[in-house]
């Protein structure tokens, strides 16, 4: 089984038991942790493969360069060499010198476009949520439910409230996105003022929102919960709370909520509000 697999499915084991324990989030930073979020999506799943594997081609680099140095350091010392050789050059450490890192680099690129191809070539698509930076806030239209659009804003410390589901000081948002789980989802991404940056690191994205240019990504997880991002691109004073908050729930709770968010957008909460509440003594029994 290969190392990305074994780390992919890790990573959904712990989402899984995360998301079952209560409403609290998946995708967000923890405090005193290394490496990644854990992958909630394909793409960050084959990320944090091509991350794993690079650390250990990197690891081998560094040891072999360090005994190197170590070998030079000991073996040309002053006192085990009192006559200094005077060659300038050797041919065959040449051509291995320039050969081995040239061989690296192809093994590197390999995976690396792999990657960058899955990432960049959008699959079928089961609908489109169009996403615009403004500063200093986000406004998302869900082109293929409606049409309707809304602002979403950070939620002020003052309005943080951990009812029925935890909320995060500069994370949290008076009005999510919402995606049904297991939905492939087209993101369209451009700005309205300067450049902005809609990053989501359990799901392996970070585009760029570009005034005048429309740029794509997309999605998929079949893991429930709570994932959070922030604007990624430096665009002014409030860049720092420009946060993402975006829901995954049940087929039928996404029906709901798009029902609720056309006719008013803000209404759209209430529906979250009563389905985490609903579930909430059967995700704390299924946690135990």
């Amino acid at each position: 089984m290969r190392i990305s697999a074994v780390f992919g499915a890790l990573a959904a084991m712990f989402c899984l038991v995360t998301a079952a324990a209560s409403a609290t989030p998946v995708g967000i930073p923890t405090d005193q942790a290394l490496g990644f979020q854990q992958a909630a999506s394909p793409v960050m799943e084959r990320i944090t493969g091509f991350h794993n594997m690079m650390l250990w081609i990197i690891t081998a680099i560094s040891l072999v360069v360090l005994a190197l140095l170590v070998y030079v350091v000991f073996r040309f010392r002053e006192k085990a060499n009192p006559n200094p050789s005077k060659n300038s050059h050797n041919t065959l450490l040449e051509v291995v010198w320039t050969a081995i890192p040239v061989l690296i680099l192809v093994i590197i690129a390999v995976p690396s476009f792999r990657l960058l191809y899955f990432q960049d070539v959008l699959p079928e698509t089961d609908f489109t949520i169009k996403t615009t930076g403004w500063q200093w806030n986000w406004e998302y239209e869900y082109v293929d439910h409606g049409g309707f659009s809304f602002f979403s804003n950070m939620t002020l410390d003052a309005d943080i409230d951990n009812e029925p589901y935890t909320e995060y000081r500069n994370l949290s948002t008076d009005l999510p996105i919402v995606v049904p789980v297991g939905a492939t989802v087209r993101v369209e991404v451009t700005a309205a003022d300067v450049i902005h940056n809609w990053a989501m690191p359990s799901f392996g994205i970070k585009m760029d929102a570009i005034p005048g240019r429309l740029n794509e990504t997309w999605f998929q997880t079949d893991i429930e919960g709570i994932y959070y991002g922030q604007c990624s691109e430096l665009c002014g004073v409030r860049h720092a709370f420009m946060p993402i908050e975006l829901h995954v729930v049940p087929q039928d709770v996404f029906d709901a909520w798009v029902e609720a968010s056309n006719e008013d957008p803000y209404s759209g909460p209430d529906v979250l509000a009563a389905y985490y509440e609903s579930t909430r003594e059967s995700r704390v029994a299924a946690a135990q």
